[in-house]
């Protein structure tokens, strides 16, 4: 099929109304899924939550290998398959979902700076955590990502992945840092997000943008996940107002459900602790 033809029937697909069996993917709940990819996919949950569209949530061990792009979560709608929080903001903005209409372009390009930021340094510091802390590594992420393969493709799916990251962070000079740089580099995050944030209950006042829901999937997995030492919660929980902006998606968005419903690397299974 053509780029035109493609294109075309992309376009179609965007105009049909969202199905009630939209499907959201990613890895396994007990075993499998690691904090990025638990972070990025309650992102994607409470942005659809915010737009009021119903999607389903389903794990599967092979999900990274389902994804267009080897990256979870991607949900299936239709005829389409979509991953990560990005293209599937535009996809539900061509079906005329979009949380942003609101803001005019000064804000929009505020917003987008800001969710580079997030991208650029939580996700980046919760890889490098996984994959290049050797006790986080050994202990927590290759036992959990390759928990559904037998031996020796376990072993070499985990080490795989693991070679993959660190040449990443080498390309992006974070190979060189401490863990204690990584964490600094989380902490100045927060303050940004949280000097943006101020006392508004949403980063651009009082309605949610997809900024609020990427937010919120990293820094509520976080502060939700038992990793080898507390360090990373910890320099989360130092910003007050991030945590009440937590608290009050999880209220306003997934009731008294868990978001992520799951045990995410050796998650508190008792209900999240803010103080």
């Amino acid at each position: 099929m053509s780029l035109a033809a493609e294109a075309f029937v992309s376009q179609i697909a965007a105009a049909e109304p969202w199905p009630e069996n939209a499907t959201l993917y990613q890895p396994l709940n007990d075993d499998q899924v690691l904090l990025s990819d638990c972070a990025s996919s309650l992102a994607v949950q409470a942005y659809l939550k915010m737009c009021g569209l119903p999607v389903h949530l389903c794990c599967r061990a092979n999900a990274e290998y389902m994804s267009p792009s080897g990256k979870v979560p991607f949900i299936h709608v239709g005829n389409q398959v979509v991953s990560e929080l990005g293209p599937i903001v535009q996809f539900t903005k061509a079906k005329g979902h979009s949380l942003s209409d609101g803001l005019d372009d000064v804000q929009r390009a505020e917003m987008k700076a800001y969710m580079e930021l997030v991208n650029n340094m939580l996700l980046t510091a919760e890889l490098y955590i996984q994959w290049c802390d050797n006790a986080t590594a050994a202990e927590i992420t290759r036992p959990r990502y390759s928990s559904p393969y037998s031996w020796p493709l376990n072993y070499i799916l985990a080490y795989q992945k693991q070679w993959e990251v660190r040449r990443k962070m080498n390309a992006i000079g974070w190979a060189g840092k401490s863990l204690e740089q990584v964490y600094e580099d989380v902490s100045q995050c927060c303050q940004a997000l949280s000097q943006r944030l101020g006392t508004q209950p949403y980063f651009f006042n009082k309605q949610p943008t997809e900024l609020d829901a990427l937010v919120f999937g990293h820094l509520f997995t976080i502060l939700t996940t038992r990793l080898t030492n507390d360090e990373l919660g910890e320099r989360v929980k130092s910003f007050t107002n991030l945590l009440s902006f937590c608290r009050r998606i999880e209220q306003n968005y997934f009731e008294e459900k868990r978001p992520c419903n799951q045990k995410v690397a050796g998650s508190n299974p008792d209900p999240p602790r803010y103080h």
